[in-house]
């Protein structure tokens, strides 16, 4: 999926930035009186301060979306959002969440704990009756999320995942697995709270539920589950078509539901893998090893013959031979049936770590052919040279599958009403908002190979000792989950999981920037339009809007303030400044490594 993004209203609609309120949490030290104090108490209570303006004043009954301007009157997830919303993928509700229960760990302050506590009981509201989660939720009830559906969610033209309102959960963009697992470690901490056990219960249950079962799919998860019987499953171009359109361009391939394929996308399945073992591991829930073991085996059985060895966003349950699916109607028109080259490079560091937690060394014996496939498909110097989108990447994509032909996305039109996305061969004018090109590390993939493959029978052996598939009674859980992603392999036992300090300058900026207000502020990476209503179908000609992200005033996607569409009403501004829960995770994590170091 495209990158997470800061958003704020449109300055040029009308909007601006509210001022900042200087609100300080009662009771507790002012920067002032906390640099007069010791280090760690000044660090404790900035840590403090920081946590209760989120809590008290930013978040909404414990949930959080992205970014807010500094007096709440407009606030986004990945899209403009309703003051009542949670946003629930990252670096949503359940990242607070586990920044709070971080500083808790790395204090003990209670108040910490109590914040994370009501944010965690956010999600158990948001949570859908099968299990899961969806990208967001609406306190304000049904209704209220259906007409933000029908008017910001239709009107993003590059977000078709909210163009339609699925009647089921997400494992996209890790929605589930990250609310599962802050749901995990509030449960651990106190065992007793019945509805924090009731929801650990369920979403256990949906992942296992939802896992596919039988045929070259068995192992693996759809990208939602379960099936909305009205999900859209084609998406027709509009009929009048710009007069430049080339001969050989070609739509989206339509493949059915594309949430019903086996995901790889936005790494679904290492997600749901991670979240598995974190309950083998704090639960002692062996039992849980086995679909884990199915999905490791999945990743392996959908990897496609040489000399095109490599994966694609998701691949037909169905088919026997489990090749590459496109993405299609409410789902991403811009992603066409193909073999991608990041989702190859994710699924070989898989097959390096499924090596590692099981000791199978036939984990490693389709990398090879992957490597030569992606040696094969290098982008030439003649594409990144003609295109500054991908000047820096080193592949592409998208590959064709037979021809091993590199494929370009490309739209026409303004808005969702009247444009459309198509594919071809030509490396010039790609999408801005899905980059054409990846930088996938050959070398470095081939070290970790070669690496792999001398190690011992003794040092395999050691792995497997302390793996997480090795049943052995329940262990404790990494420490701290906001500060980096957690890999796989920080779940063996015996991991150090020691937190470097961060320098006195860091700690210092990171109070100073706080100041008496109580929350950091940071520039916002994109704005959005107001929504205006259904935007025009009368056919556009131009070219404006072909590798920008957004189309005209009617499109609600973000975009870079200082980088919009060369026609009016556009202009390029400065960047507004925003408190985001980016930036708070962020430096609060700074704080954090202060504290437990």
């Amino acid at each position: 999926m495209m990158s997470r993004r800061r958003l704020v209203q449109s300055a040029a609609a009308g909007t601006l930035i509210g001022a900042a309120s200087g609100v300080t949490a009662a009771g507790l030290a002012t920067p002032a009186t906390a640099a007069k104090g010791s280090s760690a108490r000044g660090v404790r209570d900035a840590m403090l301060r920081a946590a209760a303006y989120m809590d008290e004043k930013v978040s909404y009954e414990g949930a959080y979306v992205w970014s807010y301007r500094p007096d709440l009157s407009l606030t986004w997830g990945e899209m403009e959002a309703r003051r009542t919303m949670c946003w629930v993928q990252p670096p949503g509700t359940p990242t607070v969440g586990h920044a709070l229960l971080d500083a808790y760990v790395a204090t003990g302050e209670k108040r910490f704990l109590h914040a994370a506590r009501r944010t965690g009981r956010a999600l158990v509201r948001a949570q859908r009756p099968e299990g899961g989660w969806n990208y967001i939720h609406d306190f304000a009830g049904a209704k209220s999320l259906k007409r933000w559906y029908e008017s910001i969610g239709i009107n993003g033209w590059r977000l078709e995942e909210f163009q339609h309102l699925y009647d089921n959960s997400t494992f996209d963009d890790a929605a589930t697995s990250t609310a599962g697992q802050l749901i995990l470690r509030l449960h651990l901490i106190d065992p007793r709270d019945r509805g924090f056990k009731r929801s650990l219960a369920k979403v256990i249950g949906f992942i296992t539920d939802a896992q596919i079962s039988g045929g070259v799919g068995d192992g693996g998860w759809p990208q939602r589950w379960p099936v909305d019987a009205n999900a859209t499953t084609e998406m027709p171009w509009p009929d009048t078509r710009p007069s430049w359109l080339p001969a050989d361009a070609k739509p989206g391939m339509v493949d059915g539901d594309y949430t019903q394929h086996v995901t790889f996308n936005d790494n679904v399945l290492g997600e749901n893998i991670k979240l598995l073992l974190m309950c083998v591991v704090s639960l002692g829930r062996d039992d849980l090893i086995e679909p884990v073991r199915r999905a490791m085996e999945c990743v392996r059985r959908m990897q496609q013959p040489a000399p095109q060895a490599g994966w694609g966003l998701q691949h037909l349950a169905e088919d026997l031979d489990g090749r590459p699916a496109g993405a299609v109607a409410s789902g991403r028109s811009y992603e066409p049936r193909a073999l991608t080259t990041h989702t190859t490079q994710t699924n070989i560091e898989q097959l390096f770590t499924y090596f590692q937690l099981t000791g199978d060394r036939t984990f490693l014996d389709g990398v090879p052919a992957a490597l030569d496939w992606l040696a094969s498909c290098r982008l030439t110097d003649q594409q990144r040279a003609e295109n500054p989108l991908i000047a820096s990447r080193t592949h592409p994509t998208f590959v064709e599958e037979g021809s091993n032909r590199a494929l370009f996305v490309h739209r026409f039109g303004s808005n969702v009403n009247n444009g459309a996305y198509y594919y071809d061969y030509d490396h010039h004018d790609t999408l801005s908002h899905y980059s054409g090109g990846r930088s996938v590390a050959e070398s470095r993939l081939r070290i970790e190979y070669d690496r792999l493959r001398s190690l011992s029978d003794a040092e395999v052996a050691d792995l497997v000792a302390r793996s997480p598939m090795t049943p052995g009674g329940s262990y404790d859980l990494p420490p701290f989950f906001s500060l980096h992603d957690l890999s796989l392999l920080e779940l063996l036992r015996e991991t150090d999981h020691t937190v470097d300090a961060p320098s006195d300058a860091e700690v210092a900026a990171v109070i100073a920037d706080l100041g008496e207000k109580g929350y950091w502020l940071s520039a916002a990476e994109a704005v959005t339009n107001p929504f205006r209503g259904p935007g025009t179908t009368h056919p556009y000609d131009g070219k404006a809007y072909m590798s920008k992200h957004v189309g005209d005033i009617f499109d609600t996607s973000p975009y870079p303030s200082d980088n919009p569409p060369a026609v009016p009403p556009y202009q390029p501004t400065a960047p507004p400044q925003l408190i985001t829960t980016e930036t708070f995770v962020e430096n609060l994590g700074t704080l954090i490594r202060a504290a437990a170091s």
